[in-house]
């Protein structure tokens, strides 16, 4: 820790570090766009219901003076009616309404953090009650930055609103003069576009605080060049894991080789630093095949096991460094190395007396 606390976070951050965040619960998400939205949605739903609300009230009201229901509400049988009329009614009309918003409120905040299921926000901790951090994080720079902000809201907000208003003022004067259904009716209309351009303008504003979010989560979660080196080298593990590991694959590949290399027909050399087994059957294989291949030490143990198991080494410098760079173990001799390879195996089979296919 003491090699990066002098460093600056310029680097970008990884996706490990993303990931361990996300897990953390620590996400880009405004708390104000899901706001808006859901007020939005409201503005646009109550619109919508009015009229059913409305009646719903008014039967509400009917019942209660027309005594319908409770001739003497101090009596619980007269009362209980009453009770589950009200309540079927709200269940009706204002349940809808609620389920609504709360479903738009649950998507917004989906669309900014993605599905995120983690308890790890839950689990206490004391530096979320602690005094000390409380007073710091509202002296810091960032709280002056989010001061700033919401009084730049306000203040964008108050003078719209005032020039809505100012805007409409002749047929606000106008609604004395009318009869109480127009005025009613126009009054509520002057408010609904008021409240619908105010809820879009605070729409608009979450949005461009939505954008900061993200630009502050990203700059946040820079890292230090010695932080990335540090995660690369625990990704890539133990240097004594990784050793015993390319240990452990020599040993593996040491054993194919062994078993491999006597099946060959021939091993074609650099004549020191590559070696290539090749083996061709022509009942079962359309071309030559490289069953074996190995550099400097792995190619002096296919010399060896080759040598020991009386397997002909043919020196052809540029046909082994060709099939050592183009061909894998297990792959078949390209065409345009069919010539060559025909010849060195024509070669060996006159050798041993192998007739040649």
């Amino acid at each position: 820790m003491a090699e990066t606390s002098g460093q600056e976070k310029t680097e970008a951050p990884t996706a490990r570090r993303l990931r361990e965040a996300r897990e953390e619960g620590n996400v880009a998400r405004s708390t104000d766009l899901t706001a808006a939205l859901m007020l939005l949605a409201s503005i646009v739903l109550l619109y919508m219901l009015s009229t059913r609300l409305f009646e719903a009230m008014a039967a509400v009201l009917h019942r209660l003076l027309g005594s319908v229901d409770a001739i003497n509400p101090t009596r619980g049988d007269d009362l209980g009616p009453l009770m589950n009329y009200i309540l079927g009614l709200i269940g009706w009309t204002v349940l809808p309404f609620l389920i609504a918003v709360a479903g738009v409120g649950m998507l917004v905040t989906a669309g900014q953090t993605g599905l995120m299921l983690s308890g790890k926000p839950l689990v206490p901790k004391f530096s979320k009650i602690n005094p000390l951090s409380g007073v710091k994080r509202l002296v810091d720079a960032r709280a002056a930055i989010r001061l700033v902000m919401s009084l730049g809201k306000v203040a964008i907000i108050s003078a719209v609103a005032v020039i809505m208003i100012m805007s409409e003022i002749d047929a606000i004067a106008a609604l004395p003069m009318m009869t109480i259904a127009a005025a009613t009716s126009a009054a509520a209309h002057m408010t609904f576009m008021l409240a619908i351009k105010l809820a879009a303008l605070l729409v608009i504003l979450a949005l461009l605080d939505f954008a900061f979010q993200k630009y502050q989560h990203t700059k946040d979660m820079r890292m230090t060049k010695q932080e990335v080196r540090q995660e690369l080298k625990d990704m890539d593990g133990d240097p004594l894991m990784k050793q015993r590991r390319a240990r452990v694959a020599r040993q593996l590949a040491m054993q194919r080789m062994a078993q491999q290399v006597p099946q060959a027909d021939v091993v074609i050399t650099n004549p020191t630093h590559l070696s290539i087994a090749l083996r061709y059957d022509s009942d079962n294989m359309r071309a030559p095949k490289v069953i074996a291949k190995g550099a400097d030490f792995m190619a002096m143990r296919i010399r060896q096991i080759a040598t020991a198991n009386g397997i002909p080494l043919v020196e052809r410098k540029p046909l082994a460094r060709a099939l050592y760079s183009s061909v894998e173990i297990g792959e078949e001799v390209p065409e345009e190395h069919y010539a060559a390879v025909a010849e060195i195996l024509a070669y060996v089979y006159r050798l041993s007396g192998k007739a040649a296919s």
